[in-house]
């Protein structure tokens, strides 16, 4: 129960931290591409994407299970805001990750599952979001003419329907905004910071979100199974907002992300070892996702330490 415990401290400071970055970069950004200096611009202009939906992708995550915060509307708010910043519909998104977490890696009921096979020029443009983007790009476009996919249907209450339907078309009236100020100004800019962080800040968010369950075993209910816990670098672990922690975060979701260190040292005795770096779960990661090409049936294994007596 204490490390359930919420409060609005941790949250507030990391989230002023990560807006004070984003405009910085922001404005560096800005002034750069101004004075000409093209290849400071992209230094910076890529920090700036990397933060704004990288980073938006971890808050869109924490602030959906309304654990980042203890006050309610300030999670609420985060949420919206970081599900603009990630590029997904804030409602949808909600329903479909609540049934991940009941169903986590269970064939035909998790809608995120990592499909099987893998193609490996699917992983590699994934850290593009290409796919993310056109799929979300179909979803709001439809979501916007009042209809919903069968898939959704089984998850979306009916009473939440109008309000996607609503939030989509927001989304649209928001980028169309964007693309008049471009044309208005007779210049790229708006353009490039509202969409390209879509595509080029989205790198980090697949690097350290694919291993959380890829190439794991489907069908068991064992999370220690089926999720992977990580050590990262601190840099990763902000943007990250703590969720390399992933299977006590899958056991425990409503355990916030600042608590989530001190859970994973006293799970530790119970859990299969974590994973030293992001670099030895991919040496595992990529030749099991080979294998799947032409073995859809063979996982990862995961050991699993004896019960405590």
């Amino acid at each position: 129960q204490r490390r359930m415990k919420q409060d609005d401290y941790h949250a507030l400071r990391d989230t002023a931290i990560l807006f004070s970055l984003i405009c910085t970069f922001g404005f560096l950004s800005y002034q750069f591409w101004h004075r000409g200096q093209y290849t400071l611009f992209g230094v910076s202009f890529w920090v700036y994407c990397t933060l704004y939906t990288s980073s938006g992708d971890s808050r869109w995550h924490e602030c959906g299970h309304g654990t980042a915060f203890k006050t309610k509307w300030m999670n609420d708010v985060l949420y919206e805001a970081a599900s603009f910043m990630v590029f997904r519909e804030p409602l949808t998104w909600r329903f479909s990750h609540a049934r991940h977490h009941t169903d986590t890696d269970i064939v035909g009921r998790d809608p995120e599952i990592d499909g099987r096979p893998l193609n490996m020029w699917n992983l590699f443009i994934a850290f593009f979001n290409v796919q993310g983007i056109q799929g979300e790009s179909r979803k709001i476009w439809m979501h916007a003419k009042g209809m919903m996919s069968g898939a959704e249907r089984t998850f979306v209450p009916a009473s939440e329907r109008a309000g996607i339907y609503f939030k989509a078309r927001v989304y649209l009236a928001i980028y169309a905004a964007t693309i008049m100020a471009s044309l208005l100004y007779a210049s790229p800019l708006p353009v490039m910071f509202v969409f390209l962080p879509y595509t080029l800040g989205a790198w980090h968010f697949v690097l350290v979100g694919v291993f959380q369950h890829a190439s794991l075993q489907h069908d068991v209910l064992d999370h220690r199974l089926n999720t992977r816990t990580c050590y990262i670098n601190p840099i990763s672990a902000f943007i990250y907002w703590n969720m390399h922690y992933h299977i006590e975060h899958h056991m425990f979701p409503q355990v916030p992300y600042y608590n989530l260190p001190e859970l994973h040292n006293v799970l530790k005795p119970q859990m299969p070892p974590p994973y030293s770096s992001m670099w030895e779960v991919y040496k595992e990661m990529i030749p099991a996702l080979i294998k799947q090409c032409s073995d859809p049936d063979y996982y990862t294994q995961r050991p699993i330490p004896p019960p405590l007596k």
